[in-house]
C-alpha cells in the first residue's frame, strides 16, 4: 500500500471500493465527457471493424490501480480474447465521475468496471444492460453478499471481479499480556480496549475520525440491523440502532481510541508500530503486517452488539458492467463472460498476483496459495461466512452523505443518536421514493 492510495484521493486501487463506501458514485446527471474517449472511430454501428474485419472492437475501461503489474495483466487478458479486439483504457483521475458521465454519451466504454456494480441510477436510467443470462450454473459460486449487491429486481447487473474486505486485527502478544481474550461482543470490545490502553498505547484504532467515517455499517450490523430492510424501507429506525451507534461515542469518551495517528485506518503502521493493540483495517495490509509482526497478530470479525446481534466483515468488489450504448452489446457481454466467468485461471491471477485480495468465486479460494493458511485463511473464511456488502444498492450517495454527517455528530459531538437517525431517515425516505418511482 502506498500513501497516495487514500480515501478521497485520485489515485485509487482495488480497495477504493471499500474506502470510498460508494460516496463518490455519481447519479447519472453529469455533463458529457470530452472528446478524448478512447473509442475506436472506425468502429461501425454493428461493432465490426469499418475496415472489413470480422471481429468487433471493444473498449474496456479500468480505474488506475496502484498495484504493480495490474495494468499489464489486464492488457494480457484482453489480448488473449479470440472473438474481439479489446482495447484497454487505463483511467487516471476521478474514474467514477468520468465513467458515469461517459455513459450518457455515445463515446464511452463497451465494458467497464464500477465499484460494487452500477449505481441504481445507471440501472434505472437504462445506461447498463443486465448480465443475468451469463452466469448459468456459476451463479452459486460467487460470493453471496457481493452478488446480491449487484442484483436489482432479480436481475444481475455486473460480474464481481475480486473481493476486498475489512476486519478487526489484533496484536496477540498485547492481548496475552493484558489477559484479554478476543472480544465477542461490543461491550467486551470496549472493556478490552480499556484494559489495553496504557500510556501512549491505545486499545483500539478505528481511524483518525474515531470510526465516524468508517464504522456506521458495522455498528448497524452488530445490532442485527441494516441500512435498508429486505423490502427497501429505511432499516434502522430502531432503539437498537441508537444503542449501537452510541457505543462509538462511549469508546470516544473512554479515551481508548487512537486519534491523530501518522497514517489512517487503511495503513497498518499504527498496529505494527505498537500505537494500538487492535485495529480495524483492510485485508490488503496483511503483507505489511506479516513483515512487521510475523505471526504476532490475529484476525476476527467486527463483534455483535449482544446475543441478538451479528458478527460481520464489510466486503466490496468492482463489477464488470456493459454499457447500453455499446455498438455491440452482445459482443461486450460475451467478452465479460469469457473473462470474469469462464477464465478462472485469470481470475485467480488477478486476485492474488497483484496485491492481496480474495477471488469472487468461492471455488477459487482453496486454490489461492496466499489464502491457504494462517490469518489470510481466517479472513477468507470470514468474507464468505459473515461478509456483508458495505451498503445496499438503493442506499444512494445522498443517503450516505446524510448518514456520514450524522455519524460525525454522534461520535465527535455526542449528539443524540435517536435524533440523528430520524434526520437520516427523512433523507433516505425521500431518496427511496425517488429511485423506486
Amino acid at each position: 500500500m502506498t500513501d497516495s492510495k487514500r480515501p478521497g484521493g485520485l489515485d485509487l486501487d482495488r480497495r477504493s471500493v471499500l474506502t470510498l463506501g460508494g460516496l463518490a458514485a455519481m447519479t447519472g446527471v453529469l455533463a458529457a465527457c470530452g472528446g478524448n474517449t478512447g473509442r475506436e472511430p472506425s468502429t461501425g454501428a454493428s461493432g465490426a471493424s469499418a475496415g472489413g474485419g470480422s471481429k468487433p472492437t471493444l473498449q474496456q475501461w479500468y480505474h488506475q490501480y496502484g498495484e504493480a503489474g495490474t495494468q499489464q495483466a489486464v492488457e494480457r487478458y484482453a489480448a488473449a480474447y479470440p472473438n474481439a479486439t479489446v482495447k484497454v483504457t487505463w483511467k487516471p483521475g476521478d474514474y467514477d465521475q468520468s465513467t458515469a458521465a461517459s455513459l450518457l454519451t455515445d463515446a464511452g466504454p463497451d465494458v467497464f468496471e464500477y465499484g460494487n456494480g452500477p449505481t441504481i441510477d445507471m440501472i434505472k436510467g437504462g445506461q447498463v444492460v443486465e448480465m443475468t443470462d451469463l452466469f448459468g450454473d456459476a451463479k452459486s459460486d460467487f460470493n453471496d453478499s457481493i452478488l446480491q449487491r449487484m442484483t436489482y429486481q432479480d436481475k444481475i447487473w455486473a460480474i464481481p471481479q475480486v473481493i476486498d474486505m475489512q476486519l478487526l486485527v489484533y496484536r496477540k502478544s498485547m492481548l496475552d499480556k493484558a489477559g484479554v481474550q478476543p472480544p465477542q461482543t461490543i461491550d467486551e470490545l470496549i472493556d478490552a480496549a480499556k484494559k489495553l490502553t496504557n500510556g501512549n498505547v491505545k486499545g483500539l484504532f478505528l481511524g483518525n475520525a474515531g470510526g465516524a467515517d468508517l464504522m456506521g455499517g458495522p455498528m448497524l450490523w452488530s445490532a442485527g440491523l441494516d441500512y435498508l430492510t429486505p423490502d427497501n424501507k429505511f432499516g434502522f429506525d430502531d432503539p437498537r440502532a441508537a444503542t449501537a451507534l452510541g457505543k462509538l461515542r462511549e469508546m470516544w469518551d473512554a479515551k481508548v481510541l487512537l486519534l491523530g495517528a501518522p497514517k489512517d485506518w487503511f495503513d497498518p503502521s499504527a498496529l505494527v508500530n505498537g500505537l494500538t493493540a487492535m485495529q480495524f483495517t483492510g485485508l490488503w495490509t496483511f503483507p505489511d503486517i506479516k513483515k512487521g509482526l510475523g505471526d504476532d497478530f490475529g484476525v476476527m470479525a467486527w463483534p455483535k452488539l449482544d446475543a441478538q446481534g451479528k458478527d460481520s466483515v464489510p466486503v466490496g468488489a468492482y463489477g464488470s458492467c456493459v454499457s447500453a450504448k455499446s455498438n455491440n452489446v452482445d459482443a461486450a457481454k460475451a467478452f465479460a463472460k469469457w473473462l470474469w466467468i469462464d477464465q478462472t485461471k485469470d481470475q485467480l491471477d488477478f486476485a492474488t498476483s497483484y496485491g492481496f485480495h480474495i477471488p469472487s468465486r468461492k471455488s477459487l479460494i482453496p486454490q489461492a496459495d496466499t489464502l491457504k493458511s494462517g490469518q489470510a485463511a481466517d479472513a477468507a473464511r470470514l468474507a464468505t461466512e459473515v461478509g456483508h456488502a458495505q451498503s445496499p444498492l438503493l442506499w444512494t450517495p445522498k443517503c450516505s452523505t446524510a448518514f456520514g454527517d450524522a455519524m460525525n455528530r454522534i461520535v465527535k459531538e455526542g449528539a443524540d443518536p435517536k435524533a440523528q437517525i430520524a434526520q437520516v431517515k427523512s433523507v433516505a425516505d425521500a431518496e427511496l421514493k425517488r429511485v423506486l418511482s
